[in-house]
């Protein structure tokens, strides 16, 4: 049979053709690339893997077809066909036509850009196409990446994550990519399988459910969720169960004691503290005497005032009152109480309730000029209390007199920053923190603090900051 009377394959078939003759081999992708891997086979272009169906290496007239086809064109030099490369983490369709000539053209210009992406065996996860268009070029020297200890599995999710979102995919290509991956990683939750490849969770739970039901793959009782944690597939309902009208009486009589004596506890805890703040209701503040040589001024005053306010829970009733854990004053106790400020200083207050701690701001001698909010971070599912909302968010107030500076421009902190929540009333020390950042050569006065109270390495304990606690005296280290 000569050259001429070769029938010419259509350009999928030259492509496996001329790939299978570089390489030795060529493994099929998909079902189409067999069927046109089999259209060459038949006639002799190809032979067939006997173990393997999707194997194919070249026939005895490959060589022949592929001369003719560069003879009469069919195969441009500069396009030496747009070969479909393969490899065990090529997991993605191979680029169409325009796109590889793109990637061609553009390496061809400026060279591979992104690194090539390998695990520590040396099999490409990433960069296929680029590490074949470098051969084309015979370039030898492309940006490499190996990546460590992954799983098998892990490289086979790693390297869909990385295309997926890039490449131009067809619905049916996308879908196709979402079952392997589910092959793959069965027990591996919807929402993590989404997040990695960058689609819907529901469009990944309606691939599981067809490859369930059309027993693809194994349904798993438990699954593992993007935290690593493993958890029930489906999730139980919540239930709440009645006891029985026997035990009812029982236990509302149990839960009336109870009662009762946490009634007694906080009677007795709100008494005592009643005792002490009508200990020291007579005791003028040292600083009343400020101008008159008797006492200093600052220019920062930092004050977490002790409010006196009622809250309530469903759950534990009013024992989350500030009363049952230290001294309370009024609101007009703790304006008239003053601060010991400059004529130029800032006053940064702690507030429950904004309306209340703008007027204290205002009976100080302040002008209020903006705020910090502290999102308090509660353990487990707990949300603090409240009326209206759950007062998670907790405010410090600003207000300045005289002429005081504000920070310089891109110092300041954001408005609202996330603590954990500590003891009772306890403020993060982030706040002191930022204040000494600030302002790191004046003097600041710390109200309703103890030394003793804070921890080692306190940024309050550097020699700028005196105290005033609950009694009315001078500063901790202050001159009396």
């Amino acid at each position: 049979m000569t050259v001429q009377s070769l029938q010419m394959p259509k350009n999928a078939g030259l492509n496996i053709i001329t790939s299978a003759l570089r390489d030795g081999e060529y493994r099929c992708q998909t079902s189409q690339e067999v069927r046109t891997a089999c259209a060459a086979m038949a006639h002799r272009y190809l032979t067939r893997d006997p173990k393997d169906g999707n194997l194919f290496r070249p026939g005895d007239r490959a060589a022949a077809v592929i001369e003719r086809a560069k003879n009469e064109g069919k195969l441009p030099e500069e396009n030496i066909s747009r070969i479909v490369v393969t490899g065990p983490y090529q997991l993605l369709p191979p680029l169409s036509d325009d796109d590889f000539k793109a990637l061609y053209d553009d390496i061809a210009a400026h060279g591979v850009k992104v690194p090539v992406e390998y695990d520590e065996a040396g099999e490409i996860l990433d960069g296929h196409h680029r590490v074949a268009i470098c051969k084309m070029l015979d370039i030898t020297d492309w940006p490499r990446f190996i990546r460590k200890q992954l799983t098998e599995e892990g490289k086979r999710s790693f390297a869909r994550s990385l295309n997926f979102a890039r490449r131009h995919l067809s619905g049916a290509q996308r879908q196709a990519v979402i079952q392997e991956h589910l092959k793959d990683a069965p027990t591996v939750s919807n929402r993590a399988i989404a997040a990695q490849l960058g689609v819907d969770h529901k469009t990944v739970s309606a691939a599981r459910k067809r490859m369930v039901d059309g027993g693809e793959i194994p349904h798993h009782a438990t699954i593992v969720g993007r935290d690593g944690v493993s958890q029930p597939a489906v999730k139980p309902i919540r239930t709440m169960f009645l006891p029985e009208p026997a035990n009812f009486k029982e236990l509302t009589k149990v839960a009336k004691i109870k009662r009762a004596e946490d009634q007694k506890i906080r009677h007795a805890v709100r008494t005592d503290l009643a005792v002490q703040i009508a200990a020291r209701q007579n005791v003028a503040p040292w600083w009343k005497g400020v101008g008159q040589d008797e006492g200093r001024a600052f220019p920062i005053i930092y004050v977490d005032p002790p409010w006196r306010f009622k809250t309530y829970s469903e759950v534990t009733g009013g024992e989350k009152s500030a009363e049952n854990h230290y001294p309370t004053m009024s609101l007009e106790e703790i304006m008239d109480l003053g601060c010991p400020g400059a004529h130029n200083s800032a006053v940064l207050m702690w507030v429950t309730d904004l309306s209340n701690g703008v007027k204290t701001l205002e009976r100080w001698g302040y002008t209020y000029k903006s705020f910090w909010g502290w999102k308090k971070i509660y353990p487990g599912d707990q949300t603090g209390t409240g009326y209206w909302s759950f007062d998670n968010l907790e405010l410090l107030l600003i207000g300045t007199r005289g002429d005081f500076p504000a920070p310089i421009p891109g110092t300041q902190p954001i408005k609202c920053t996330d603590h954990a929540v500590g003891r009772h009333s306890e403020k993060p020390v982030w706040f002191a923190e930022q204040i000494d950042r600030l302002y790191p050569t004046m003097p600041k006065l710390e109200m309703f603090q103890r030394r003793e109270s804070l921890a080692d390495g306190d940024v309050r304990l550097n020699g700028k900051w005196e105290f005033w606690g609950n009694q009315a005296g001078t500063p901790e280290g202050g001159a009396e």
